[in-house]
């Protein structure tokens, strides 16, 4: 599974740090889920989903070999 977690950030003008703390995560986790080493919870993507104003679909892709 990617993510988009990056470029989102990118488009909203957030740092790792405002992302996590806006969640309630620390960086590093960001950090990881960004790196696809970590995959969220299910609460998690929800979250990070409705801060960015879009679906869990277009902000995680879960790829063929998954």
């Amino acid at each position: 599974m990617t993510n988009n977690i990056k470029v989102q950030r990118a488009i909203h003008n957030m740092t790792q740090a405002d992302l996590a703390e806006k969640i309630c995560v620390s960086r590093q986790t960001i950090n990881a889920m960004e790196k696809n080493k970590y995959v969220p919870s299910t609460v998690l993507s929800l979250k990070i989903a409705r801060l960015f104003k879009i679906s869990v679909e277009d902000l995680f892709v879960l790829e063929d070999t998954d």
